[in-house]
Order: structure tokens, then C-alpha cells, then sequence
């Protein structure tokens, strides 16, 4: 089994080496002329980036010193996103080379006739240059030089994949730092009393506190929360990617949510990476309800919430038999649970909504296709059955702090009884 691993590895080595080695060739090689600085320049940062990110992944998962994760995440993780969309504007390029070769070789060979043509002595009552040719001693169009075009050809469609890479990934950045969101969603139950209609839950997963989203991006979230003035507020998984001893500071804004039946809290896979009893008695702490396969009744319907699958591994899995088995099933129930592969046991247990993320929406483009097939809903409201499925986004990024196509958000969940 080991040396199973271990060709997988090297297999997996060998093709991010070979990606690597056409983007040097297509973005450094055919762009510079011979081993002057330009070329030893981009050789050296298509070799430091990937080194960076397995640099950054390796200090994540071991744990090192947290400002040691600080100083590598960055440029790291960064590389991580560029590198998969230089790949595909590079892909994408390729179509359009013969195009811009073909209009390269026109324009040249226009301009070589322009330069053989002979200027009639009379037609402007000016005698003839003396540096232009006779018609009789006229020659073929120069051609241009070969190296050169393909020079330029290859400046033209590398410079363009370079800049639209930066572009997008500086965009998806730039979208990951201003915060999420907010987006609103009406969801009927039919068990819902007209008491409850109306009420209005704020869920906000993933957002991935870690090394690079720190105490700052905490506050937006917390303050965006706030701003919608939500009845009661759900985080369900992944809030952290670290120890508390690392990340509790920038926790700490979590206090401050406020919401009239409070706030809940269930696990997520990252929990279990970070510690998952600390960070329960550290939200606990911030005021936050953890819900460990646990059931709460509020005025019109149950708030029920079950740890992460990831928790198995711990002995500490979801328990779906306590947390809904000995409920009164003629009350809607709003099910917290962080994995949307979760839905399966919901409905069987009666659960009228699960709200839940993981997903990230795919997160980078077109990661959507990846993560369809581990997930039954990616992002969005879906029914199973008579159970219906909210997947959030997500607040924050894992890895690449970078989203595309993917915006973040936190959804207002509005309730709505058919009595109403």
C-alpha cells in the first residue's frame, strides 16, 4: 500500500512539473531572447512559486509557527490560484496563436509590398524618389524575419494569458477581502405556524479564520451579520483554520453578534483539524450555542444541530437519532449541518430544512464541476423530498484566499408558514 502512495505521489509530481514546465516555456522561453535577465528572471519565479505553496501547505499542516504560516500563506497560496489560471489562458491561448500569426504574416507582407511599389513621377508633379525601383526592376515582397515574428507573436498571446490571469485572481482577491455579501431566500415550510412566519435566520459558514483572514476579516463578517438584524444566527462549520492559542484573537469579534434568539454554532471538517473541543469551549466562551448533536425548541419550530462527518475520526460523528429521535415530528425542525452529503439522514429523520456549506461553491472555477460530484447541491436552495436544502457559499476562502465565479456570502434565511 505504501508504494502505492508513493507512485501516486511521484505521478502527481511529475504532471504539476510537467504544467509548470509549459507555462516557463510558453510565458519565459518564447518571450525572451536567449539567457539574458528577463529569462533567468521568470525562470526564477515560475520555480520559487510553486515551491512557496508547498512550502505554505506543508507549514499549514504541520502546524508550524504561526508567523512562519503568515510569511509563506501569502505568496503560496497566491501562486496556488495564479498558477491554475495562468494554466488555462495559456490552454485557452493556444487557440488564438494561429490566429495572430496569421494576421502577424498579412500585415507584414503588406507592408513589404508598400515598400516595392513605385511612386509615378507625375501623379503629384514630383519626380520620383531615386531609392524607389523601376517597375521592370521591381522584386518580391520582402519577407520579414521568421525569428522576429514568432518573437512577437509569442509576446502578444503570453503578455495577454499573463494579464488575464493577474486579473481574475486579483479580482477574486480583492472580492475574498471586502467581505461578503448578503443574499435573501424565502423558504415555506409547511409545519410552520403562522407565528413564525417571517422569522429570520442569518447563516454564515466557512469563513476560515486562519493565517491569511484574520481579526479584521472577522469584524466584517460580524458586522455584516449584524446589519441585517437577523432573529437568529447560524455558523455552521469551518470557522477556523488553526489552534485557539493561534486564531482566539481573531475570534474574538464573534462576541459581538447579536441576534434576538442568539447564536449557534455546529462543527465543520476544519474544526477537527484545529482542535474541535477547544474551539466548541471557545465559542461557547464568545457566547455562541454549540450544538452537539443537540436540540434547542424556539417559539414555532426546533433548531437541531449535528457535528461534522470529519468528527468520526474522533469518535465524535453525527448522531442523528439524538439530536432529532425523540422530537414531536408535528413541529417544523431547522436542521444545522455542515456537509450537504448530510441531507440523506435529515430526510429520513423528518427534517423540514438543513442549512449547511462546506462546499464554497466550487470556490475557483471551475472547481463547481469538482465539487458537484462529492456534493449533492453546490450552492443554493434544492428539495429532497419533503426536506429542503440551503448550501451557503460560504463567508471566507480556504487555501487560495482567491473566489471566481464563486461570490462569498451570508444568506438571510427567511422562514414562511402557509398559514400566513
Amino acid at each position: 500500500m505504501v508504494i502505492v502512495y508513493v507512485l501516486i505521489g511521484l505521478a502527481v509530481l511529475a504532471a504539476f512539473g510537467a504544467l509548470h514546465w509549459y507555462v516557463w516555456r510558453r510565458l519565459v522561453r518564447d518571450t525572451t531572447r536567449g539567457p539574458g535577465l528577463g529569462r533567468r528572471a521568470g525562470t526564477a519565479a515560475i520555480v520559487a512559486g510553486p515551491v512557496l505553496m508547498f512550502a505554505a501547505v506543508a507549514t499549514e499542516r504541520a502546524g508550524a509557527p504561526f508567523w512562519l504560516q503568515q510569511v509563506l500563506g501569502w505568496p503560496g497560496f497566491l501562486w496556488m490560484a495564479l498558477s491554475l489560471y495562468l494554466l488555462l489562458a495559456l490552454a485557452a491561448a493556444e487557440l488564438l496563436r494561429p490566429l495572430v500569426r496569421r494576421l502577424t504574416e498579412r500585415g507584414a507582407t503588406a507592408a513589404a509590398v508598400r515598400e516595392t511599389v513605385p511612386v509615378p513621377a507625375g501623379a503629384a508633379g514630383r519626380p520620383e524618389p531615386a531609392h524607389r525601383v523601376a517597375p521592370e526592376e521591381s522584386e518580391e515582397p520582402r519577407k520579414t524575419d521568421g525569428p522576429s515574428r514568432r518573437l512577437f507573436v509569442s509576446r502578444v498571446v503570453g503578455g495577454a494569458a499573463a494579464a488575464a490571469a493577474v486579473g481574475t485572481v486579483g479580482y477574486g482577491a480583492y472580492g475574498v477581502l471586502r467581505g461578503p455579501s448578503v443574499k435573501r431566500v424565502t423558504v415555506p415550510l409547511a409545519k410552520l405556524p403562522r407565528s413564525a412566519h417571517g422569522f429570520r435566520i442569518a447563516v454564515v459558514s466557512d469563513i476560515h479564520l486562519g493565517p491569511l483572514l484574520g481579526r479584521d476579516f472577522c469584524q466584517r463578517v460580524v458586522d455584516t451579520i449584524n446589519a441585517t438584524q437577523p432573529d437568529l444566527i447560524a455558523v455552521v462549520g469551518d470557522l477556523v483554520d488553526g489552534s485557539v492559542k493561534d486564531l482566539g484573537p481573531a475570534a474574538a469579534p464573534l462576541a459581538r453578534l447579536s441576534a434576538r434568539h442568539g447564536s449557534y454554532f455546529v462543527t465543520g471538517n476544519h474544526e477537527y483539524y484545529s482542535g474541535a473541543e477547544q474551539w466548541v469551549r471557545e465559542v461557547r466562551e464568545l457566547g455562541l450555542h454549540p450544538l452537539e448533536n443537540a436540540r434547542t425548541e424556539l417559539t414555532g419550530f426546533d433548531l437541531a444541530g449535528v457535528n461534522d462527518v470529519q468528527g468520526e475520526s474522533e469518535g465524535q460523528g453525527p448522531d442523528f437519532a439524538k439530536a432529532l429521535g425523540d422530537r414531536d415530528p408535528a413541529r417544523a425542525c431547522v436542521l444545522l449541518a455542515h456537509q450537504p452529503v448530510q441531507i440523506h439522514e435529515a430526510v429520513r429523520h423528518g427534517v423540514d430544512l438543513q442549512l449547511s456549506g462546506h462546499t464554497h461553491g466550487g470556490q475557483l472555477w471551475p472547481g463547481n464541476y469538482v465539487a458537484e460530484l462529492a456534493n449533492p447541491t453546490v450552492a443554493g436552495l434544492e428539495r429532497y423530498g419533503d426536506t429542503q436544502l440551503y448550501v451557503s457559499r460560504g463567508a471566507g476562502a480556504w487555501g487560495p484566499p482567491v473566489r471566481v465565479g464563486a461570490p462569498s456570502d451570508i444568506t438571510v434565511v427567511e422562514l414562511a408558514s402557509r398559514e400566513a
